[in-house]
């Protein structure tokens, strides 16, 4: 699959109505699957300290769009986690 394909699946799973692409569930997805693709990457290249520098932003900004979205609703907050496999 295309990055193109897989970020169209990704919104589809999370948006809350139909022309939803940039909702705090979406936005938070999205980043995870990046996240991951990086983590996977740095197996690889342990030494590539500059990528290293943008995961730890995007981390940042996941964790801020999840204290924002469960200031705002708890239950959405709640399924977010249980469905994309975060610890909290």
């Amino acid at each position: 699959m295309t990055p193109k394909e897989v970020k169209e699946d990704i919104v589809t799973d999370y948006k809350t109505h139909d022309s939803d692409t940039g909702s705090s569930q979406v936005q938070i997805a999205l980043l995870t699957q990046r996240i991951n693709e990086l983590t996977e990457h740095f197996k690889i290249h342990k030494k590539d300290n500059h990528s290293r520098r943008g995961l730890l932003k995007m981390v940042s900004r996941r964790r801020k769009l999840l204290d924002y979205l469960k200031r705002r609703n708890i239950s959405e907050y709640h399924e977010i986690i249980q469905k994309l496999g975060l610890r909290r």
